[in-house]
Protein backbone atom coordinates (compact mmCIF):
# COMPACT_ATOMS: atom_id res chain seq x y z
CA UNK A 1 0.00 0.00 0.00
CA UNK A 2 1.36 3.37 -0.91
CA UNK A 3 0.12 6.25 0.88
CA UNK A 4 1.22 10.07 1.42
CA UNK A 5 0.34 12.81 3.83
CA UNK A 6 -2.86 15.40 2.18
CA UNK A 7 -1.20 18.70 2.72
CA UNK A 8 0.34 19.87 -0.34
CA UNK A 9 3.61 20.49 1.63
CA UNK A 10 4.11 17.02 3.39
CA UNK A 11 6.73 15.00 1.65
CA UNK A 12 5.95 11.74 -0.26
CA UNK A 13 6.33 8.73 2.04
CA UNK A 14 5.46 5.15 0.98
CA UNK A 15 3.49 3.11 3.54
CA UNK A 16 3.23 -0.30 3.12
CA UNK A 17 0.85 -2.71 5.33
CA UNK A 18 -2.65 -2.62 6.50
CA UNK A 19 -4.44 0.44 7.97
CA UNK A 20 -7.66 -1.25 8.98
CA UNK A 21 -9.16 -5.01 9.03
CA UNK A 22 -11.99 -6.17 7.68
CA UNK A 23 -13.84 -6.10 10.78
CA UNK A 24 -13.99 -4.53 14.14
CA UNK A 25 -15.90 -5.02 17.21
CA UNK A 26 -19.19 -2.61 18.03
CA UNK A 27 -17.08 -2.21 21.67
CA UNK A 28 -13.79 -1.55 20.11
CA UNK A 29 -15.28 1.17 17.53
CA UNK A 30 -16.47 2.67 20.52
CA UNK A 31 -13.47 3.25 21.65
CA UNK A 32 -11.98 5.05 18.60
CA UNK A 33 -14.69 7.68 18.81
CA UNK A 34 -14.54 8.30 22.51
CA UNK A 35 -11.08 7.59 23.58
CA UNK A 36 -8.63 8.03 20.53
CA UNK A 37 -8.75 11.73 20.69
CA UNK A 38 -8.06 12.51 23.92
CA UNK A 39 -5.45 9.98 23.87
CA UNK A 40 -3.74 11.82 21.04
CA UNK A 41 -0.24 13.38 21.57
CA UNK A 42 -0.94 16.54 20.37
CA UNK A 43 -0.56 18.05 16.39
CA UNK A 44 1.35 15.31 14.73
CA UNK A 45 -0.42 14.89 11.08
CA UNK A 46 0.59 17.48 8.28
CA UNK A 47 -3.08 18.93 8.21
CA UNK A 48 -3.07 20.02 11.32
CA UNK A 49 0.47 20.95 12.20
CA UNK A 50 1.74 21.90 8.76
CA UNK A 51 5.28 23.97 9.96
CA UNK A 52 5.79 20.90 12.19
CA UNK A 53 6.44 23.02 15.24
CA UNK A 54 7.54 20.65 18.03
CA UNK A 55 5.20 18.88 20.32
CA UNK A 56 5.72 20.22 23.72
CA UNK A 57 7.16 17.29 26.14
CA UNK A 58 7.13 18.52 29.13
CA UNK A 59 3.36 19.52 29.35
CA UNK A 60 2.83 15.86 27.40
CA UNK A 61 4.83 14.26 29.83
CA UNK A 62 4.70 16.64 33.00
CA UNK A 63 8.35 15.91 33.43
CA UNK A 64 8.64 12.35 33.39
CA UNK A 65 10.90 10.69 31.03
CA UNK A 66 9.71 9.91 27.42
CA UNK A 67 9.61 6.51 25.84
CA UNK A 68 8.39 5.38 22.81
CA UNK A 69 6.71 1.77 21.46
CA UNK A 70 6.82 2.03 17.51
CA UNK A 71 4.48 -0.90 16.22
CA UNK A 72 2.56 -1.84 19.10
CA UNK A 73 0.61 -4.82 17.98
CA UNK A 74 -2.40 -5.55 20.01
CA UNK A 75 -1.41 -2.73 23.76
CA UNK A 76 -0.18 -5.96 25.58
CA UNK A 77 3.60 -4.76 25.85
CA UNK A 78 2.92 -0.87 26.23
CA UNK A 79 0.18 -1.12 28.97
CA UNK A 80 2.19 -3.54 30.90
CA UNK A 81 5.36 -0.99 30.41
CA UNK A 82 2.62 1.92 31.54
CA UNK A 83 1.45 0.59 34.56
CA UNK A 84 4.97 -1.14 35.51
CA UNK A 85 6.57 2.14 35.32
CA UNK A 86 4.10 4.88 36.48
CA UNK A 87 7.33 7.41 36.48
CA UNK A 88 7.27 7.41 33.04
CA UNK A 89 5.35 8.42 29.88
CA UNK A 90 5.08 6.79 27.10
CA UNK A 91 3.79 7.16 23.31
CA UNK A 92 2.71 4.09 20.76
CA UNK A 93 2.79 4.43 17.35
CA UNK A 94 0.41 2.20 15.73
CA UNK A 95 -1.33 2.43 12.20
CA UNK A 96 -3.45 -0.35 11.84
CA UNK A 97 -6.64 0.97 13.61
CA UNK A 98 -7.63 -2.50 14.79
CA UNK A 99 -4.87 -2.96 16.77
CA UNK A 100 -5.33 0.55 18.17
CA UNK A 101 -9.11 0.01 19.36
CA UNK A 102 -7.50 -3.26 21.00
CA UNK A 103 -5.01 -1.14 23.19
CA UNK A 104 -7.76 1.46 23.82
CA UNK A 105 -9.90 -1.31 25.68
CA UNK A 106 -6.73 -2.54 27.37
CA UNK A 107 -6.14 1.11 28.53
CA UNK A 108 -9.98 1.41 30.03
CA UNK A 109 -9.48 -1.68 31.80
CA UNK A 110 -5.80 -1.04 33.18
CA UNK A 111 -6.30 2.79 34.04
CA UNK A 112 -3.39 4.16 32.77
CA UNK A 113 -2.92 7.44 32.30
CA UNK A 114 0.44 8.11 31.88
CA UNK A 115 0.85 7.06 28.16
CA UNK A 116 -0.68 8.82 24.40
CA UNK A 117 -1.41 6.92 21.14
CA UNK A 118 -0.70 7.57 18.10
CA UNK A 119 -2.43 5.99 15.46
CA UNK A 120 -0.30 6.16 12.12
CA UNK A 121 2.97 6.42 10.50
CA UNK A 122 5.77 6.93 13.15
CA UNK A 123 7.94 9.08 10.81
CA UNK A 124 5.14 11.94 11.20
CA UNK A 125 5.30 12.10 14.82
CA UNK A 126 9.38 11.93 14.53
CA UNK A 127 8.90 15.01 12.01
CA UNK A 128 7.39 16.86 15.68
CA UNK A 129 9.26 15.33 18.55
CA UNK A 130 12.58 17.44 19.41
CA UNK A 131 16.29 16.39 18.98
CA UNK A 132 16.85 14.13 22.37
CA UNK A 133 14.02 14.06 24.06
CA UNK A 134 13.11 10.54 24.00
CA UNK A 135 14.77 8.05 27.17
CA UNK A 136 13.42 4.30 25.63
CA UNK A 137 12.21 3.39 22.45
CA UNK A 138 10.72 -0.35 21.95
CA UNK A 139 10.51 -2.56 18.51
CA UNK A 140 8.59 -5.39 18.92
CA UNK A 141 7.98 -7.86 16.54
CA UNK A 142 7.85 -5.62 13.92
CA UNK A 143 6.70 -6.72 10.42
CA UNK A 144 8.96 -9.29 9.38
CA UNK A 145 8.56 -8.58 5.49
CA UNK A 146 10.30 -11.77 4.44
CA UNK A 147 10.76 -11.39 0.63
CA UNK A 148 14.35 -10.14 -0.24
CA UNK A 149 12.53 -7.70 -2.58
CA UNK A 150 10.84 -6.40 0.40
CA UNK A 151 13.26 -5.96 3.21
CA UNK A 152 13.20 -2.05 2.23
CA UNK A 153 10.32 -1.71 4.02
CA UNK A 154 11.63 -3.10 7.21
CA UNK A 155 11.74 -0.52 9.71
CA UNK A 156 15.30 -1.30 10.60
CA UNK A 157 16.20 1.05 7.78
CA UNK A 158 18.13 3.65 7.47
CA UNK A 159 15.00 5.85 6.44
CA UNK A 160 13.65 4.91 9.96
CA UNK A 161 16.78 4.60 11.89
CA UNK A 162 18.27 7.81 11.75
CA UNK A 163 15.21 9.83 12.69
CA UNK A 164 14.86 7.58 15.52
CA UNK A 165 18.55 8.23 16.52
CA UNK A 166 17.93 12.08 17.09
CA UNK A 167 15.01 12.16 19.00
CA UNK A 168 16.79 9.64 21.29
CA UNK A 169 18.93 11.21 24.07
CA UNK A 170 22.94 9.85 23.91
CA UNK A 171 22.60 6.61 26.48
CA UNK A 172 19.07 6.07 25.36
CA UNK A 173 18.08 2.15 25.36
CA UNK A 174 16.77 0.59 22.01
CA UNK A 175 15.18 -3.11 22.48
CA UNK A 176 14.12 -4.89 19.64
CA UNK A 177 12.25 -8.30 19.67
CA UNK A 178 12.00 -10.38 16.44
CA UNK A 179 11.53 -14.15 15.93
CA UNK A 180 13.42 -13.82 12.17
CA UNK A 181 16.79 -14.88 11.90
CA UNK A 182 17.27 -12.65 8.37
CA UNK A 183 15.60 -9.60 10.52
CA UNK A 184 18.49 -10.11 13.26
CA UNK A 185 20.94 -10.17 10.49
CA UNK A 186 19.73 -6.76 8.79
CA UNK A 187 19.26 -4.99 12.44
CA UNK A 188 22.67 -5.99 13.69
CA UNK A 189 24.17 -3.93 10.69
CA UNK A 190 21.90 -1.60 9.85
CA UNK A 191 21.33 -0.29 13.68
CA UNK A 192 24.77 0.40 14.61
CA UNK A 193 25.20 2.26 11.59
CA UNK A 194 22.88 5.06 13.02
CA UNK A 195 24.70 5.76 16.01
CA UNK A 196 23.73 2.71 18.35
CA UNK A 197 25.90 -0.03 20.11
CA UNK A 198 24.55 -3.35 20.86
CA UNK A 199 24.97 -4.24 24.70
CA UNK A 200 25.17 -8.10 24.27
CA UNK A 201 28.36 -9.67 25.85
CA UNK A 202 26.87 -13.43 26.00
CA UNK A 203 24.40 -15.33 24.11
CA UNK A 204 21.93 -14.83 27.31
CA UNK A 205 21.90 -11.22 26.37
CA UNK A 206 19.57 -12.04 23.30
CA UNK A 207 18.35 -15.33 24.12
CA UNK A 208 16.30 -14.12 27.03
CA UNK A 209 14.14 -11.54 26.99
CA UNK A 210 14.50 -8.15 29.49
CA UNK A 211 13.60 -8.67 33.40
CA UNK A 212 10.26 -6.59 32.68
CA UNK A 213 9.33 -8.26 29.28
CA UNK A 214 5.77 -9.56 28.93
CA UNK A 215 5.12 -12.07 26.03
CA UNK A 216 2.85 -10.44 23.54
CA UNK A 217 0.69 -12.77 21.19
CA UNK A 218 2.90 -11.91 18.24
CA UNK A 219 5.45 -13.64 20.70
CA UNK A 220 3.79 -16.73 21.45
CA UNK A 221 2.21 -17.44 17.81
CA UNK A 222 6.39 -17.46 16.96
CA UNK A 223 6.59 -19.64 19.71
CA UNK A 224 3.79 -22.03 18.87
CA UNK A 225 5.26 -22.40 15.55
CA UNK A 226 8.88 -23.24 16.59
CA UNK A 227 10.58 -19.66 15.82
CA UNK A 228 13.20 -18.44 18.24
CA UNK A 229 12.71 -15.07 19.66
CA UNK A 230 15.61 -12.51 19.90
CA UNK A 231 16.03 -10.00 22.16
CA UNK A 232 18.65 -7.25 20.94
CA UNK A 233 19.40 -4.69 23.15
CA UNK A 234 21.00 -1.15 21.92
CA UNK A 235 22.27 1.90 23.37
CA UNK A 236 22.48 5.27 21.35
CA UNK A 237 26.38 6.70 21.44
Amino acid sequence: MTTSNKHPDAPWRNFYGRIRGKTMKASQETYLQEDLDALSPGAVDWDVNPDRFPLDIDALTEGKPLWLEIGFGGGEHLVHQAVTYPGAHIIGCEPYMNGVAMLLGKIRQSEATNLNVHPGDVRNLFDVLSTACVDKAFLLYPDPWPKKRHHRRRFVTQEHLEPLARVLKPGAEFRVATDIPDYVRQTLIEVPKAGFEWRAECPEDWRNPWSDWISTRYEQKALREDRTPHYLTFRRL
